[in-house]
């Protein structure tokens, strides 16, 4: 092929790669494309329970709820209520906001009370009948004494409850409620209750959002309405102030924060790339000849990605910007390559590096590959994002210097090291460096410690969690409790379930106070078997008029709650179990709406009233609303199959050099980034660095680096000469790009950068430095 018509096919397809890349990225919408929710890190499809309950938990309903405090300095201990109704009606009205209410005092507790009392037969009562059964079934009495047993001890109940001096609120309850069926609820409610959450002069708002707080819908128009409405208080009392918190406002300030690091990051690493490259090249203008290879891996990473995913999270693109150090190992391998004869076509200088330059692309994106077995989307992202980046990165090389009439890049040569070793102070050094190399290598990989935490996947703002941690706290939110998740495939077995693990609290902490919404809801079995007990209640009023009497009550004053129970008797509640449902709506409102889910898996909130509960036993279905430790876990247990998935990957790797080279070589090749890794790994145990997933991750990407100088510096080894000045450039370069990742203020790409780093070092000492030791 004419050097022409070579240029002519390398540009049309250059062209078309780029006018399909850019047509394809052009179309998206990146608000629904990338993510930056923690939980996109998890797989949709996680089986484990915990997990499934930690998204529902975390589901829309609860992810869009605002909490906000206002605060008049011109009286701060009074609560500015007026104010607060106010600025809950403003935000109702706006379009961003599907409700918004005033949150505080009795009011709350008052609105629940009514409606439980309203519906206390259907409501309460079975449950009253059922647990009074089994209670008197474990006395052994005959069951004919049932019904006096029931009215003696409800009797007795009634006149310790009146003794206690906060019975006299409710002494009209009392007299239709006799039984306790409202009033038994009552210390319970005040665990769940928000009446005491205006204090210290806040008047408190809740408000729920429309859109999701992640997407732009749920943010910037929100925060137009809060403006708007602060704006309108704030214009008839100046000394108001307004405090507010959301997960929309932690996902804006996360994005932004990101992409702000992003672009310092990409800034910072092509200076440093620059900087390294100017020691090496004369020419360093043409070293812009490598942007377009850069150009090109990352706009054929962004498209393969975004087609092959339909969300990705942004963390993919932060690790991924620093494909610009790796993709441009092939441009320097090609570019500083000298021609053989002064007349050597491109072609077949080409031809002459195609064996190392396809070994080490292929082998690094078979290794790659396998991350896409990873059961975290993260990993598949990432490795789809980098070994699509690097076969990019590849032909795009071949193909741009393909239109240059002598593609070549001059470089300054530095020799070897050989002058420095001949010296008799350091004429062993080399041996002993290699000697203390391998003690480390294999001695402190035994002292490594991993620890796992979800939150160094964050970015977060020190102010904005401050500010979220003092609203929490303004409304009730407690450290001294904790709480329980009981779920089931519906809310009926969800309810049978915290029957179940409410009975084993009560036998293993009977003296914790424990509130949860489903006990307002009977079991499915005792509301099937409420006709059937009433019925079994012969006798009962006569008996508990005669035990009031006894108890110094006048029964004649209970005379409304006979007559209605006398009626329940006669026409009692029939109907599907699913008819009561509906019930808890008008009851739990607002904030209290979020005490329960009907979704799937449905679920109760369970409050107890002692910090750092005992886990439930297995088989209860209920499960310690620790999120942090439930996803630490899952994060541990995903570490261990990606240290698996990257073992075989290496294994391959090893194997596919064995496969293209001779043995001798091949061993080469293969102990120099294996070597560089467990050293690397050496330094971090006996440092006491506690490692995490990243970087494990950064060990396989470092690597698979390491690889590539191994596979280039394999010739001149073989000849005893220095290494090439292309390799030290790429080595180098590659090091000052994941070490500006190491800068990053997420924790994990920090681990990531300064994990390949160091490898990549390592690798490049143990290419200058082994021929040496190999002449001794």
């Amino acid at each position: 092929m004419t050097a022409p018509r070579r240029k002519l096919y390398a540009r049309l397809v250059l062209l078309a790669f780029v006018a399909l890349c850019g047509t394809w990225l052009a179309r998206l919408d990146y608000s629904q494309k990338i993510s930056t929710n923690v939980l996109d890190l998890i797989p949709a499809e996680e089986q484990s329970p915990e997990i499934a309950l930690v998204r529902s938990f975390a589901n829309e309903a609860q992810s869009r709820v605002m909490l906000f405090a206002l605060h008049d300095t011109a009286q701060p201990n009074q609560p500015p209520a007026a104010a607060a109704q106010r600025f809950a009606t403003a935000l109702a009205r706006s379009p961003a906001f599907a409700e918004a209410v005033v949150v505080g005092g009795s009011t709350d507790q008052s609105a629940m009370g009514r409606e439980i009392f309203t519906h206390r037969f259907e409501l309460l009562l079975p449950t009253f009948l059922g647990d009074a059964e089994r209670d008197f079934a474990a006395t052994g009495q005959p069951a004919a004494q049932y019904p006096a047993w029931l009215a003696e001890r409800s009797a007795a109940r009634l006149e310790a409850f009146l003794s206690r001096p906060e019975a006299t609120a409710l002494q009209n309850v009392v007299v239709s409620d006799p039984l306790l069926l409202v009033p038994s609820l009552i210390d319970r409610a005040r665990l769940i209750s928000s009446s005491d959450s205006a204090a210290g002069g806040h008047a408190l708002v809740w408000a729920r959002l429309r859109a999701s707080p992640l997407a732009e819908a749920g943010q910037q128009p929100a925060f137009a309405a809060i403006h708007a409405a602060t704006a309108e208080l704030q214009a008839a009392t100046p000394t108001l102030d307004v405090e507010y918190t959301g997960i929309n406002r932690f996902a804006a300030d996360s994005r932004a924060r990101t992409e702000a690091e992003l672009r310092w990051l990409n800034l910072l690493s092509i200076v440093a790339v620059l900087g390294i490259s100017a020691l090496f090249v004369r020419r360093i203008y043409k070293i812009l000849h490598l942007v377009p290879i850069i150009l090109l891996s990352l706009l054929g990473a962004w498209t393969i990605s975004t087609l092959v995913f339909d969300r990705l999270h942004l963390l993919v693109f932060v690790i991924g910007s620093l494909l610009s150090g790796v993709a441009i190992d092939y441009g320097f391998y090609i570019f500083m390559q000298p021609s053989l004869t002064p007349d050597e076509p491109y072609g077949t200088k080409l031809r002459r590096l195609l064996k190392p330059l396809l070994a080490s692309c292929l082998t690094t994106v078979i290794g790659f590959s396998l991350l896409l077995f990873s059961n975290l989307p993260l990993i598949q992202q990432v490795g789809i994002f980098v070994g699509s980046g690097l076969l990019c990165a590849l032909g795009g090389a071949m193909l741009y210097f393909a239109q240059l009439d002598r593609p070549f890049l001059a470089a300054r040569e530095f020799g070897s090291l050989d002058a420095f070793a001949h010296r008799p102070a350091l004429r062993y050094a080399p041996t002993l460096l290699f000697g203390l190399a391998i003690l480390i290598a294999a001695l402190g990989p035994w002292h490594l410690h991993w620890r796992d935490d979800i939150r160094q996947l964050e970015n977060p703002s020190a102010d904005l969690r401050a500010n979220e941690v003092k609203l929490r706290r303004l409304f009730g939110e407690n450290h001294d409790q904790t709480l329980y998740l009981t779920y089931g495939a519906t809310l009926a077995e969800a309810r049978e379930n915290l029957a179940a693990f409410h009975a084993d609290l009560a036998r293993r902490a009977p003296d914790a106070p424990a509130a949860s919404a489903g006990l307002v809801l009977p079991t499915q079995t005792d509301w099937q078997a409420f006709p059937a007990r009433l019925r079994h209640l012969d006798g009962f009023a006569d008996a508990f008029s005669a035990a009031l009497d006894r108890h110094g009550f006048d029964a004649q004053s209970f005379a409304g709650f006979f007559s209605t129970f006398s009626n329940l008797r006669a026409f009692p509640p029939r109907g599907d179990y699913q008819q009561l449902i509906p019930l808890l709506d008008p009851i739990f409102t607002g904030p209290l709406a979020l005490l329960y889910s009907r979704g799937s898996p449905s679920w109760f909130l369970t409050i107890v009233d002692i910090p750092d509960g005992p886990p439930a036993p297995p088989g209860l279905h209920t499960v310690g609303v620790n999120q942090l430790e439930t996803l630490n876990d899952l994060f541990t247990r995903y570490r261990w199959s990606a240290l698996r998935l990257s073992l075989i990957g290496l294994g391959m790797v090893i194997l596919s050099v064995f496969v293209i080279y001779p043995w001798r070589r091949g061993i080469r090749i293969a102990l120099i980034p294996a070597g560089s890794c467990f050293f690397v790994f050496g330094i971090f145990g006996l440092l006491g660095q506690p490692l995490n997933l990243f970087h494990l991750l950064g060990a396989f990407l470092g690597v698979c680096l390491s690889h590539n100088y191994a596979i280039f510096s394999a010739d001149a080894a073989t000849h005893g000469t220095a290494p090439p000045a292309s390799i030290r450039l790429s080595a180098l370069s590659t090091a000052v790009s994941f070490g500006v990742l190491s800068l990053s203020s997420i924790p994990v790409i920090h681990a990531l950068g300064l994990t390949v780093a160091l490898i990549v070092v390592t690798a490049l000492a143990t290419v200058e430095l082994e021929p040496l030791v190999r002449r001794r």
